[in-house]
């Protein structure tokens, strides 16, 4: 099976991609954080120093560009095939409501017209520069019954993959994905699938093989492979638990790392904190010490409590 890691903003950066690669790795390819190109500047220094060939090494990455622009988003590709990219992916799966009230990510999704249009551009463009575009998508903006006319309008073009979370724009990450959808794109995309949505355990990804009437393959995982970074090799057969060991290796090198980078303390621990607001689903039993740690605003109380909580795993 292919399993690709999700792109949260704030967290996975190339100091996140690489130190997961090096330690856990079994990740197909990793999508990096949005760019979002304008008629300024199709990509700015800072997200260009993320997804920069030279911070990525070893590493199978895809950049994702969010606009409703197709003239900002061919710049944007233009520059990503400069720097040695072939694949890039289109985010309309993005809730926020910054986003959204821009006409972005799953905000475009009701202006179907507009999106036509859009797909048209940027896949003409694609043609030219043998690009690979890929998309990312939810099932519609107020209702789910929008994925029957995405589905058609996506069955249009030579989408390379199109990964569906089956949810739409207000159901932000809460409740249960909307399965049957993906079920229903099973069946009539003409475009090569992926699913993404709540795969957090190895039940969750059983549940899902019993659910459609052929296996999910490849899967993307964000959340999930943020909570338990061992969940990859689980899901691969390489292991059946959680190395703690592993992950203090994983911790210290994070920790350590964006300590080179980042001051003062409390902008290390925000990064840190952040986190932990995934990480403390695995440590049972030491949640005082983990409340304690998370309003640490100096190296040294943080230290204490992460050592306490590391420590005899």
């Amino acid at each position: 099976m292919k399993i690709y890691f999700a792109p949260l903003e704030g967290i996975t950066n190339h100091i996140f991609r690489n130190t997961y690669n090096e330690i856990y790795g079994h990740i197909d390819k990793y999508f990096a954080p949005f760019i979002s190109p304008s008629g300024k500047c199709p990509i700015t220094p800072r997200e260009r120093k993320d997804i920069t060939p030279e911070n990525n090494q070893g590493i199978n990455l895809v950049p994702q560009i969010l606009t409703c622009r197709s003239d900002c988003f061919i710049e944007a590709a233009r520059d990503l095939h400069e720097m040695g990219y072939s694949e890039i992916n289109l985010n309309l799966g993005c809730p926020s409501g910054t986003v959204c009230a821009k006409g972005k990510g799953a905000g475009f999704l009701p202006e179907t017209l507009a999106l036509q249009k859009f797909l048209d551009d940027i896949y003409s463009y694609a043609e030219s520069d043998n690009m690979k575009i890929s998309v990312k998508t939810r099932l519609g903006y107020f209702n789910p019954d929008e994925f029957y006319d995405l589905v058609d309008i996506f069955n249009s073009f030579p989408i390379h993959e199109l990964i569906v979370h089956p949810r739409i724009r207000s159901d932000f990450y809460k409740g249960e994905p909307r399965k049957e959808y993906f079920a229903y794109a099973l069946e009539h995309s003409k475009c090569p699938l992926v699913y993404n949505g709540n795969i957090f355990t190895c039940k969750d990804y059983d549940e899902l093989l019993s659910t459609f009437k052929s296996d999910p393959d490849p899967i993307m995982s964000g959340r999930g492979l943020i909570s338990d970074p061992s969940l990859a090799e689980k899901l691969k057969g390489v292991t059946t638990k959680t190395d703690f060991m592993k992950f203090r290796k994983f911790h210290d090198t994070l920790y350590h790392e964006y300590q080179n980078i980042m001051s003062p303390d409390i902008n290390v621990l925000y990064k840190m904190r952040e986190l932990w607001s995934y990480w403390q689903t695995l440590f049972e039993g030491k949640d005082k010490d983990i409340k304690r740690m998370l309003k640490a605003k100096k190296y040294e109380e943080y230290d204490e409590y992460a050592s306490r909580i590391l420590t005899d795993l």
